[in-house]
């Protein structure tokens, strides 16, 4: 089983990477959409937030009012840690579930955005970053996203900066070109990490 890293700054196209792995055949494992899940209507983790923070973190519908949520736990770091406290035990078990069923030959690509950030390089056989200059950037988050462009430089400023990010790499992919650039070189990565997997 090889563990990859997967990431990237904001706007980098980490995430059409990610599908791109998956369609190949990688199990990707997506922490953000796991933190999601475990506190889906219905879940012990939706309870114990609710628990913690009131009702009133919820929507007229049941689900979590991710925005009330974080209005409460962004202004307060105690309360912020209190979230992660119920929040990352649930996701750390999903992972160590979804890593467990894998193929022993399996390629388990985990999606981390804030991987360099919080220093977590060691845990993976390979790092991919997942690179485009600024520019590029600033231009997805505007026109694709819809963000200002003040809040897009924000963002990007509040990550790793790029030559830190890189620093960390095994592999970097480019993806500053267009879509066939980043074909082909997904197709290559994959048939690195399959060779490094033995297969």
């Amino acid at each position: 089983m090889l563990k990859v890293g997967l990431t990237g700054g904001i706007g980098s196209g980490k995430s059409e990477v990610s599908r791109r792995l998956s369609e190949a055949g990688a199990i990707v494992i997506d922490a953000d959409k796991i933190a999601r899940e475990v506190v889906e209507p219905g879940t012990p983790g939706l309870a114990r937030v609710v628990e913690e923070f009131g009702e009133e973190v919820l929507r007229p519908d049941g689900g979590l009012d991710r925005e009330r949520l974080g209005s409460i736990v962004f202004a307060d770091r105690d309360r912020l840690a209190a979230l992660n406290a119920i929040v990352h035990p649930l996701v750390g078990e999903r992972v160590a579930e979804l890593q467990e069923a894998a193929p022993p030959d399996s390629v388990l690509v985990y999606d981390v955005p804030l991987l360099v950030e919080n220093g977590l390089a060691a845990m993976y056989d390979v790092v991919v970053v997942v690179d485009a200059s600024e520019p590029t950037r600033l231009d997805r988050l505007v026109r694709l996203r819809g963000m200002t462009e003040a809040d897009a430089k924000a963002r990007i400023a509040a990550q790793a900066d790029r030559e830190t990010r890189l620093a960390a790499a095994d592999v970097v992919i480019d993806n500053d070109g267009p879509l066939e650039d980043l074909d082909r070189q997904v197709a290559a990565l994959w048939r690195d990490l399959r060779g490094r997997t033995g297969a």
